[in-house]
């Protein structure tokens, strides 16, 4: 059963920086595809960006040069390291598994105008 747990969500203020963590469990973590995800309130959940087992990544256009994900293969873990934060960053971000659909809890970015 895969299980994954998201933190580092918290309250910033425009031009702050965050980190999410995801731990991964119950799958060989470094074969696989890796993603974060965002919803924002009355939105739908999007795609905030993606890293393959090699490394390769993709990020939405609204986050391109601000956001970066990465992988500890060694520690079963996906960050998202997020920078020049702004209020339309404001979201639950949720990590994902897209081979087996699995999603994490969530955890809440607010960023203060």
């Amino acid at each position: 059963q895969v299980q994954l747990v998201e933190s580092g969500g918290g309250l910033v203020q425009a031009g702050g920086s965050l980190r999410l963590s995801c731990a991964a469990s119950g799958i060989i973590f470094s074969i696989n595809t890796m993603a974060w995800y965002r919803q924002a309130p009355g939105k739908q959940r999007e795609l905030v960006a993606t890293i393959s087992s090699g490394g390769r990544t993709n990020y939405a256009d609204s986050v391109k040069g601000r956001f970066t994900i990465s992988r500890d293969n060694a520690k079963n873990t996906v960050y998202l390291q997020m920078n020049s934060l702004k209020p339309e960053d404001t979201a639950v971000y949720y990590c994902r598994h897209p081979a087996r659909d699995s999603w994490g809890q969530g955890t809440q970015v607010t960023v203060s105008s």
